[in-house]
């Protein structure tokens, strides 16, 4: 198979401007909205902890989800082709990022842990094996300079 370019496109909007624009670091929102053609809005902001909205989504949030969803999407694809079948999965991904005293900072971990039920008769250890196939598929998972561990739970239904 050729390698294939897929390209993506949002549009990020500030919504936080209170009517003084960014004339201090306390006048405004980090409020913003996330578009993509066809799909609903995502409402972000930024964390708490930096002034930020926390009913609305962050970027780390984001990112912590986006690691996960790559991760059980290729799962998923490959216990089908596996002939393992998979009938619930959900995981309580966490990571961890680290600001340094000038403000800037980098997620330096992230683990993700799947709890995966399995039909009757399944493979237990073949179902396990597929967690690294997925990992070192996942687009999002390659594309990042941190590990990303997995701690699968996986049962029989």
């Amino acid at each position: 198979m050729m390698d294939r370019t897929h390209r993506y496109a949002v549009t990020l909007t500030w919504t936080g401007n209170r009517g003084d624009g960014t004339s201090s670091y306390r006048s405004y929102d980090r409020s913003h909205r996330i578009d993509a053609p066809g799909k609903p809005p995502i409402d972000g902001s930024s964390d708490p902890a930096f002034r930020g909205d926390p009913a609305r989504w962050n970027p780390e949030e984001l990112l912590l989800a986006a690691l996960a969803a790559c991760h059980q999407l290729w799962y998923l694809g490959l216990c089908a082709q596996a002939g393992i079948v998979v009938t619930a999965y959900e995981d309580s991904a966490e990571g961890t990022m680290v600001e340094q005293a000038d403000g800037a900072g980098q997620f330096t971990t992230v683990t993700l842990r799947p709890r995966v039920t399995l039909a009757a008769g399944s493979d237990i250890a073949a179902a396990e094996a597929l967690h690294r196939t997925a990992h070192d598929a996942c687009f999002i998972a390659r594309s990042v300079n941190f590990p990303v561990h997995h701690v699968p739970v996986t049962t029989i239904a």
